[in-house]
């Protein structure tokens, strides 16, 4: 069931977490899109990405690597474009928003002629400046932008090279810390507080992207005012891969989205007249006119 939103979205993150598998990654879209309203993917072109030495070098953690080689890896992982595009098609088909991170600009380049409503820059090419400044111009959807690893000098260069291009109210500022999985205590919410009162006036929304454990961090997010919730999402945590450990699985994606709706809910300013459901308590426990 997907529980109703107006102001915050649920974005499930399959990244690479189905294994380089069509099916699996078809069966993820069914899954998560009984609950999140976007659904997003990665797009990498790794000789674009990796010098041929960072292509040949072993996996740093050989125990998630599909391949002899970390690019033989990251190519295993990989779909091409004619593969988004189906999936693009799966996740219209259950109404639900396809949205992916390019790592490059020939991914971007790629993901532009697919008449996306979103492309996320993720934390590790918010640097970038010929990839920001590709899409800035190009892409005429929103344009999100993790914040990872990146200092409040180097947030500022981003959100200056946003304005320059014209693009700073299409741009979502995500939130975000770069480990995996993040404890609690290094996710640093304020930091959406920050991010609202420094750019808010300037910029589309602002986002939070965790790759923590439970859900309490990403509702504390909304009442701190993110309007999207990023999460990684896989169908078993145990899986290889070194995403897995920081995703929800169904039943945990399924209670953030209610969860999220309740609090929605929730956060609003009570009328300055009386509740019609309390009237018929005020009779039997307050004293009124003693003012």
């Amino acid at each position: 069931m997907k529980y109703l939103r107006n102001k915050t979205k649920l974005i499930a993150e399959i990244g690479c977490n189905h294994k380089g598998d069509m099916d699996i990654a078809i069966e993820m879209i069914e899954v998560a899109s009984k609950y999140a309203d976007i659904i997003k993917f990665q797009k990498r072109n790794n000789k674009e990405l990796l010098t041929e030495e960072e292509f040949n070098k072993p996996h740093p953690v050989s125990y998630n690597s599909y391949g002899k080689t970390y690019g033989a890896h990251r190519e295993f992982l990989e779909f091409d474009i004619n593969q988004h595009k189906e999936l693009k098609k799966e996740c219209e088909k259950r109404n639900t928003t396809y949205s992916c991170s390019a790592w490059d600009i020939t991914s971007a380049e790629d993901l532009i002629k697919m008449n996306l409503k979103i492309i996320k820059i993720p934390s590790a090419c918010n640097l970038n400046k010929s990839l920001l400044s590709y899409i800035f111009e190009n892409f005429k959807g929103e344009i999100h932008i993790s914040m990872g690893m990146t200092t409040e000098e180097e947030i500022d260069k981003i959100f200056e090279l946003s304005k320059k291009k014209n693009r700073s109210k299409d741009t979502v500022f995500y939130a975000c810390t770069s480990t995996y999985p993040a404890n609690h205590n290094q996710l640093y919410l304020n930091e959406i507080t920050k991010y609202i009162k420094k750019y808010g006036n300037d910029i589309l929304s602002v986002g939070f992207s965790g790759h923590h454990s439970g859900i309490a961090p990403d509702i504390a997010a909304i009442t701190l005012g993110a309007s999207y919730i990023e999460r990684h999402f896989t169908l078993n945590r145990t899986w290889k891969g070194t995403d897995h450990a920081a995703s929800l699985e169904p039943d945990g994606l399924r209670l953030l989205g209610r969860n999220m709706a309740s609090v929605e809910s929730a956060l609003i300013y009570k009328p300055s007249n009386l509740l019609k459901e309390e009237s018929d308590q005020l009779e039997k426990l307050k004293t009124v006119n003693t003012l």
